[in-house]
């Protein structure tokens, strides 16, 4: 069968979805649209469904693009995701809110299983539903508790699946004659959701049992430090603190391994291979190029952690609630946080996420600052360069001084977003006033599969997404880098061995001149030497200039490239790490290319740049427009240059 899932945000659905299908499931987009369908699979006795998860929605009416694919396929039977069966879960604790959208589904004479989850919660609140009551309310409906995080009730559900026959379970009407209305029809909306609220606050009153009303949750208790008008913001700063020390810190250990392992096995096939073309490429284009990304899977696993930690545990919201007060002032509001916080993983999914945002002024800025939050493409650039760069000491005994480098680099994206924001909002203007509607879930406790498999699903994304462009840009800069016009490279060979001082030089010495004399001929060393005067003022040779233009396909690609070029140029044999050549490298007046200066401006250059063509089609897509992604790459290219070009010149 086709399952739907539905349901209300923030009533632990995902965490159905995660229960059911595990790995077996994968993200695509509905049809016509950029909304993400994220679809997974389970088996029943030997029978395999295909399972739905539709985004949250408190109706079928929309108010956001993401809703609007629910009513896209609940009012079209003829649509090919319509259901054969729907799997509604509410929030048994809030069951006034959640049944709304449950009624409109049952009425619309989908068969139904309702999924009473976070049960322990509503126990916690003093409130006991009485199971019976509901079947005798709603004819034809399967019932099942549940308490998702911890598994509670999975097999119930799959039982229900298994037992469920079409022609066998009759559903009635909640309320007679109900027809869906028209998307743009808001009177019988809201005459409807009336209508609605009246029978299920009277069907309320026979299901829930209420304990103890008196009782304060814990969640409210705890609410009272974290969204303090002083302390919240306190606690966040030092939330977000911690996060960068503990990766930078932490993820140390694997990136070595990986770092020397991804040598070894380069060395390793150069040894074992034959020689020839396809080992050169394995060698100095591939190896060299994937590796440079994979290196850095154990910081993206690390950040992607902490934000699904973050978003479980019901601390995220909290966050949308405080930064609401900043936010609004300065044209954005608080549900801007999403974008922005998702946005430090990757800025696709950060603009795709303002389609939460009801408000189009909000939404327009929102989408236009989400690219300057440093994301997780960042890392492998900003980790390198502050190696290379930064001396790996203590500050007051205690802080690590690189990591407090990485905290503040995305601190400048963060306020970078804020200025900028706040320049557009005075200058685009609109006449709609926004609002904030916000629902605080309760505090729990991360469920260690609901985070693996977040991050999992990141981490594959990742490596394999940025694997395909590496794989294809390292191929190209092999070559690129490898061939060039015969009579010029042949030409400065024989001006190099005209030097006095070449014939002097031991063999290997000899050889790696050479190699670089072909370099500099070679297609990239050409393209490198015309951009060269452009870049030169903030501190850039030629071969950081390569790297600069193929990381306009994607960031993370500026390491694979410098690992790249520099595995073509000739080291005289000793096989040095990347990170050993950058350091060593020299300009022709003998200073080091990668001094403090030159660091800190390419820092701040991946701060700024928008380089990321893939983020540049979202924003088209999302904006209906070319205009936005033009002027987004614009002022981000201006801001970068001149930031960069300021950072030199200070620290020269």
């Amino acid at each position: 069968m086709k399952i739907a899932l539905l349901g209300n945000p923030n009533t632990g659905k995902s965490t159905v979805f995660n229960s059911l299908t595990g790995l077996k499931q994968h993200v695509g987009n509905f049809p016509g649209v950029t909304v993400d369908k994220k679809t997974g699979y389970f088996s029943v006795k030997e029978t395999k469904h295909e399972l739905i998860d539709f985004p949250g929605t408190y109706s079928i009416y929309p108010r956001t693009k993401d809703e609007q694919v629910v009513y896209n396929v609940l009012s079209d039977q003829t649509n090919k995701d319509y259901p054969d069966l729907a799997i509604v879960v509410v929030d048994a604790s809030n069951l006034e809110r959640n049944l709304l959208l449950f009624t409109q589904i049952y009425d619309l004479k989908i068969p139904t299983i309702l999924v009473l989850n976070m049960s322990d919660q509503a126990f916690k609140r003093g409130i006991k539903i009485d199971v019976k009551k509901i079947n005798e309310a709603f004819p034809g409906v399967s019932v099942v508790e549940t308490n998702a995080r911890v598994g509670l009730g999975m097999n119930r559900i799959k039982e229900e699946v298994h037992q469920f026959n079409n022609n066998s379970k009759q559903q009635k009407s909640f309320i007679s004659d109900f027809k869906i209305a028209a998307i743009d029809d808001l009177e019988n909306q809201t005459t409807e959701a009336k209508t609605r609220y009246i029978k299920i606050k009277k069907l309320l009153d026979s299901l829930q049992i209420k304990v103890d009303l008196d009782k304060e949750s814990k969640s409210n208790k705890i609410d009272k430090w974290i969204v303090h008008p002083i302390l919240g913001y306190v606690i966040f700063t030092t939330i977000l603190f911690l996060l960068f020390q503990f990766i930078y810190v932490f993820a140390a250990y694997p990136m070595n391994w990986i770092d020397e392992n991804m040598g070894l096995a380069a060395q390793f096939l150069s040894e074992h291979l034959p020689a020839g073309m396809f080992t050169d490429l394995l060698c100095n284009g591939i190896v060299p190029g994937i590796g440079g990304v994979v290196v850095f899977v154990p910081q993206i696993a690390l950040l992607f952690m902490f934000i699904s930690i973050l978003e479980e545990s019901g601390y995220l919201a909290r966050v949308v609630f405080i930064m609401d007060r900043i936010m609004r002032p300065l044209g954005l509001n608080g549900k801007s946080v999403v974008p922005l916080i998702s946005s430090v993983a990757c800025a696709i999914p950060g603009v795709m996420s303002a389609r939460t945002i009801s408000s189009w002024k909000e939404r327009i800025i929102t989408i236009m600052v989400a690219p300057l939050m440093s994301c997780s493409a960042r890392i492998p650039v900003y980790t390198l360069l502050i190696a290379l760069v930064i001396p790996s000491k203590r500050v007051l005994g205690i802080i690590n001084l690189q990591g407090l480098v990485l905290f503040g680099l995305y601190f400048l994206g963060f306020l970078s977003a804020i200025l900028v924001a706040t320049i557009m909002h005075f200058i685009i203007k609109t006449k709609h006033k926004s609002f904030l509607l916000l629902e605080m879930p309760n505090y729990k406790l991360p469920r260690l599969k609901n985070v693996s498999l977040h991050i999992y699903e990141k981490v594959k994304t990742f490596v394999l997404e940025a694997g395909k462009i590496i794989l294809a840009i390292s191929i190209l800069l092999w070559f690129l880098a490898s061939y060039g016009p015969s009579e010029r490279r042949e030409k400065a060979i024989k001006d190099l061995k005209i030097e006095t001082n070449f014939n002097q030089l031991s063999e290997e010495e000899q050889a790696q001149k050479i190699a670089s004399a072909k370099l500099l001929n070679s297609y990239i060393g050409i393209m490198g030497k015309g951009i060269e005067p452009v870049i030169a003022p903030l501190g850039y040779d030629w071969k950081i200039g390569i790297s600069l233009i193929t990381s306009f396909a994607a960031r993370e690609v500026f390491v694979g490239s410098l690992a790249t070029i520099y595995s073509v140029e000739d080291d005289g044999g000793e096989n040095k790490g990347l990170m050993e050549r950058l350091k060593n490298e020299k300009r022709p007046d003998g200073t080091k290319v990668y001094s403090l200066a030159t660091g800190l401006s390419l820092m701040v250059f991946y701060v700024y740049a928008m380089q990321c063509m893939a983020t540049l089609a979202v924003v088209k897509r999302e904006t209906k427009s070319w205009k936005w992604p033009f002027v987004q790459i614009v002022f981000m290219g201006v801001l970068a240059y001149l930031a960069s070009f300021t950072i030199f010149t200070i620290f020269s």
